[in-house]
């Protein structure tokens, strides 16, 4: 009898092996972080996709869970090339690729007026997802930013500077999948990054699992909430609620 077909890779995956899910990717990339376990660490997830892998991170950590929301402003007509991004915050941080403002001679005033369309919509999502609750400030502690793969880079690079703008006294990043380049340009944008694989060979994100479905909203809010039931509130707002110093704008 003829041995059944090998469903071949799909394109894109090169070397790597292919996760099972988000889930999967978290616990991995948690085993590869237990050294931060007393490094009084807070874990950002990127949603929506970053929020699965993150929870495993969390909970291997015994470390508060928040989301980091992000948005990008896109160029007038090429919504994918990035002018920069919105990160939320307090206050919230307006990151601009100059090089690209300038290259298409963008007026400031319409970067302004896409930043304040993209907060309204982050407050929009932090209160349909996380509702009603404080969110971690990073200040003075090691803020382990997760996403489930890169592709570009430029949102996590949007987070990382942020949170170091932000007080972040270290800054970790923990993704499972990037691209080799993107991967070493991200190194040098944080104090350390876990990386489960840097194929060469890179399609997309989700060409590296086997389950890469879309999380909804309702999903975003359950992850949350089973977090802070199986860590009690400090899950997800830590046990200090940790602010600024007076005067400090994290610019």
């Amino acid at each position: 009898m003829a041995r059944p077909a090998r469903r071949p890779p799909r394109p894109g995956a090169g070397s790597a092996r292919r996760l099972s899910d988000r889930g999967e990717a978290g616990r991995r990339l948690a085993a590869r972080l237990l050294h931060l376990k007393d490094a009084d660490p807070v874990v950002y997830a990127l949603p929506r996709g970053g929020l699965p892998v993150a929870v495993p991170v969390a909970a291997a950590l015994g470390a508060p869970l928040d989301l980091l929301l992000v948005r990008k402003i896109g160029a007038p007509g090429q919504p994918e090339l990035a002018l920069g991004a919105v990160v939320e915050g307090e206050p919230p941080q307006t990151v601009v690729n100059e090089d690209v403002v300038e290259m298409l001679d963008i007026p400031a005033d319409l970067v302004s007026g896409q930043a304040a369309e993209q907060l309204a919509e982050l407050e929009r999502r932090r209160r349909l997802w996380l509702r009603g609750r404080v969110p971690v400030p990073p200040y003075g502690r090691t803020a382990i930013l997760v996403d489930d793969g890169v592709a570009t880079g430029a949102t996590v690079r949007a987070a990382l500077l942020a949170l170091g703008r932000a007080g972040a006294a270290r800054r970790v990043l923990a993704v499972p999948v990037a691209p080799p380049e993107v991967a070493e340009a991200l190194r040098r944008d944080c104090d350390e990054a876990v990386f489960l694989a840097t194929p060469s060979l890179f399609g997309s994100v989700g060409a590296f699992y086997e389950d890469f479905r879309e999380i909804e909203d309702g999903e975003v809010a359950a992850l949350l909430a089973g977090a802070t039931e199986r860590g009690g509130q400090e899950a997800l707002t830590g046990p200090i609620r940790r602010a600024l110093p007076s005067g400090r704008s994290g610019a």
